[in-house]
């Protein structure tokens, strides 16, 4: 496939491991009319959260809160525990900057606020906790800069690659944006696995001793590194926990399910139309601890169609998500605070949203030692 690309953006496509088999597979998927909104719906019988679905994350200051505490500690302490922190996307809901490298509180930008969360908890666990940051080729360098001034080696810093593609028209064309130029994208946060791998960075972990990874959004920061989490993950003992919070009124995104009599996230748009989703009480945060060995193998996730306006004219990208990762690894689904003391998700999605989060987040910040 080369369809007129310049020799600037293939080198773009190599550099950023571009699937030219799985590119023309979806492509033939759009030209074909296999791929549609419809498509993405969710096959198999979808039903409501049943009795034991959810587990507590006990209040901070209980006995059962220190427990789990001191499981998490022990982890760190034996250097078994890193984070990997999503800071991929394609750098357009800031203004064009790149969100990670935005102050957020005082001078401290989002990614540095991760970077002393880590520390705090490194310092806490007596442990060395390796930080991982999963860019996309539209924020690769601005991270990569801004994270070369972090130096502790407790938090070794290490910085990977998302996959990329490109947007095509719905008749299956390539996409060209108001300046006749093709429109690279990165397709998802369900890169992560596979980035990981094809990286090395998954593997370098294994081979330090690492085994549990925690995964959290740039722009939450509210998901930090809290050793209890950490132990609630170890004492279930499956492969994945999953963070849920409260639902509100107007919330969308994906929330945990039943398929067929398996707990699953499903997102929002692959509930059944008939399906009334506010029979789920909660939603997914997209903070996710993985046993690291169980990361470590293919998985066929979804390709999703999604339309995207571009330039004023309409797109269309394939993209995976991180959440469907629990339709193959036995998950727990963990249901976290979203307001007060303990509150573990609060993201920022432009910088109105961050000016009006301001308090809630200095304290919480503050709270945990991080400030």
């Amino acid at each position: 496939m080369t369809d007129g690309l310049d020799a600037a953006t293939l080198e773009l496509l190599q550099t950023h491991g571009f699937d030219r088999a799985t590119f023309e597979t979806l492509r033939a998927r759009l030209r074909s009319g296999e791929a549609s909104p419809e498509a993405n719906r969710i096959r198999g019988e979808v039903g409501p959260l049943e009795d034991g679905d959810l587990t507590e994350l006990p209040a901070t200051g209980t006995d059962a809160r220190a427990e789990l505490e001191a499981i998490g500690k022990a982890a760190v302490a034996r250097g078994e525990v890193g984070i990997v922190v999503l800071a991929g996307g394609m750098a357009t809901r800031f203004g064009g900057v790149v969100k990670a490298t935005v102050p957020a509180i005082d001078e401290h930008t989002f990614l540095d606020l991760k970077f002393m969360d880590v520390q705090a908890a490194a310092r806490a666990g007596g442990g060395r906790v390796p930080l991982m940051l999963m860019t996309s080729f539209a924020t690769r360098d601005a991270v990569k800069a801004h994270a070369a001034r972090f130096d502790d080696p407790q938090v070794p810093v290490e910085v990977f690659t998302q996959l990329i593609s490109l947007r095509l028209t719905e008749d299956a064309a390539l996409f060209r944006d108001g300046e006749e130029q093709v429109s690279p994208y990165a397709p998802g946060h369900g890169d992560l696995s596979f980035a990981l791998r094809q990286s090395g960075a998954l593997g370098r972990f294994r081979e330090a001793g690492g085994k549990v990874l925690m995964m959290s959004n740039v722009d939450n920061l509210t998901a930090t590194l809290d050793l209890a989490v950490i132990g609630a993950h170890l004492q279930a003992g499956k492969p994945m926990t999953a963070e849920m919070a409260p639902k509100w009124p107007g919330d969308k995104g994906g929330a945990p399910a039943r398929v067929d009599g398996r707990v699953q996230i499903v997102e929002s748009f692959r509930f059944p139309e008939a399906f009334d989703q506010d029979r789920i009480p909660v939603f997914n945060t997209n903070t996710l601890v993985f046993d690291a060995e169980a990361l470590d193998r293919d998985f066929d996730l979804t390709w999703f169609m999604v339309k995207k306006n571009v330039d004023g004219k309409s797109a269309v990208q394939f993209e995976r998500l991180v959440g469907e990762l629990t339709a193959f690894l036995d998950t727990t689904y963990l249901q976290v605070a979203r307001e007060g003391a303990d509150a573990r998700f609060q993201p920022v999605k432009d910088p109105a949203e961050l000016e009006r989060r301001q308090p809630e987040l200095r304290a919480a910040l503050s709270a945990r030692g991080i400030l």
